[in-house]
């Protein structure tokens, strides 16, 4: 990236996007599905993105209300394009700075210069919109076409993989440089901390501080203490092995595994909780007891806490390792897809056709046959994509005669199926892990105290 000015920003033309999810963190998705959604012709905007894959988007120069710059046709041909985004007014970009002071997590993460996803929620519960509407994205390009071109749409393409390198572009496009906010952050942030620290009545005692305010005004403040270093590893779990005999029904074997996954969550969470940007990503969800099991299985507990898992939550030993190697690949959603069948809706499903149709060049596209209402089977490989409850593909093979997980989801069917189909001279199999046979410490309780 270029450039001097930073109320105008270039940045270097980038190369082909084949065979991979166009845009890669939330902002650049965000973009991309603003974009899709309020597009009006969906065949501009097809013709766009394909221009964009290709690499025929130029550098791409960025300022307040305005994108530039020159799109290649497969012919060669240049077309300058210019696409409008409205600038936010001054009473917007007001509501907006005083949002992000007043949320302690905002401003801390705009002053290290980083733009947390949920800000914009925030700022459109403020009344101020950051991604485009419908209409809102205004072209102007050398073709003269009326409306959208693929050369303005390969350019609002383009906008995402620029978002993936820094989201404050989109700031900029809607009317602010970086330095400009930082700077206006700063003054708000000292000038809000400071009137809520004086006292409103003289008294002998001073006037406490919210915890918040102390917080955002960390600069005119004294550094708090560092906090302790965390121990390189968890400590060690009780032994439960003594000459005293155990109370029926209890496993002293199952007690320390259960200890030593206690003790290695904890550390975890603390080194968490003490890493930079803690609090901004959404908290992880509640697992149920099988989902609990799953996750205990994956530390590579003892053959025989394996087997009271597998007993405790209705599996078979195979069903049990094919269940953790989907947890490794994805958690929740990769087990999800794995074990449950669900029926998108008309719309939802009617959105996968197109992604599909979408997804390859013509000459590149798999033969694919639906094999259930998420599911399509590549016809003549052993490989399938399932679509997961949040739009992503997860790629399987057959092995054994079971469809087993096959790598993590991506957000284009073609990249999460590429790894499956480039796959030559392998057997298939998933990579042996050793979850169910060994020693390990990670786990939860759940499925340990229903099997016996």
């Amino acid at each position: 990236m270029s450039g001097g000015d930073e109320m105008e920003r270039t940045f270097a033309a980038l190369p082909p996007a084949r065979g991979r999810g166009f845009a890669q963190t939330w902002w650049g998705q965000a973009w991309l599905k603003a974009l899709e959604d309020t597009a009006l012709d969906g065949e501009q905007l097809k013709r766009g993105r394909r221009h964009a894959r290709e690499g025929a988007v130029g550098a791409v120069s960025v300022r307040p209300g305005r994108i530039t710059a020159v799109v290649r046709d497969r012919d060669g041909t240049a077309q300058r394009s210019d696409v409008l985004l409205q600038e936010l007014t001054e009473a917007e970009w007001d509501r907006f700075l005083d949002m992000a002071v007043d949320r302690a997590g905002h401003i801390a993460a705009l002053l290290d210069r980083e733009m947390p996803p949920h800000l914009v929620e925030d700022a459109a519960a403020a009344g101020v919109e950051l991604l485009p509407g419908i209409g809102d994205l205004e072209p102007e390009c050398a073709c003269e076409a009326w409306d959208h071109c693929p050369h303005t749409a390969a350019l609002c393409y383009q906008v995402a993989r620029l978002l993936d390198q820094d989201p404050f572009v989109l700031l900029l496009m809607r009317g602010r440089g970086e330095r400009r906010l930082l700077d206006e952050l700063q003054i708000r942030s000292v000038a809000r901390a400071t009137a809520s620290a004086a006292p409103e009545h003289k008294s002998e005692r001073p006037v406490g501080v919210r915890a918040d305010e102390a917080f955002a005004a960390g600069d005119i403040l004294p550094p708090l203490p560092a906090p302790p270093p965390v121990p390189d590893e968890p400590g060690l779990p009780p032994a439960l092995d003594t000459e005293t005999a155990p109370a029926a029904g209890v496993d002293p074997s199952a007690l320390e595994f259960l200890a030593a996954d206690a003790a290695a969550r904890a550390h975890r969470m603390l080194t968490e909780a003490l890493s930079p940007g803690h609090g901004l990503q959404p908290p992880e969800p509640e697992l149920n007891r099988d989902q609990d099991a799953v996750r205990l299985a994956s530390a590579a507990p003892s053959p025989a806490i394996a087997g009271r898992l597998a007993a405790g939550t209705a599996r078979q030993r195979a069903e049990l390792e094919l269940a953790v190697s989907a947890w490794q690949f994805g958690g929740v959603a990769a087990l999800s897809a794995l074990e449950e069948e669900w029926t998108p809706e008309p719309e939802v499903l009617a959105r996968t056709t197109t992604a599909l149709a979408e997804a390859w060049e013509e000459a590149d596209r798999p033969q694919l046959r639906a094999a259930g209402p998420a599911r399509w089977t590549v016809v003549g490989a052993e490989a399938q994509l399932r679509l997961g409850r949040d739009g992503r593909w997860w790629p399987y093979r057959k092995v054994r005669g079971r469809w087993a997980p096959a790598g993590p989801a991506d957000h284009d069917p073609a990249a999460a199926l590429a790894g499956v189909l480039g796959e030559t001279g392998e057997t298939g199999a998933p990579p042996r892990t050793g979850a169910l046979g060994g020693t390990g410490a990670l786990g939860g309780t759940g499925a340990l105290g229903e099997a016996g």
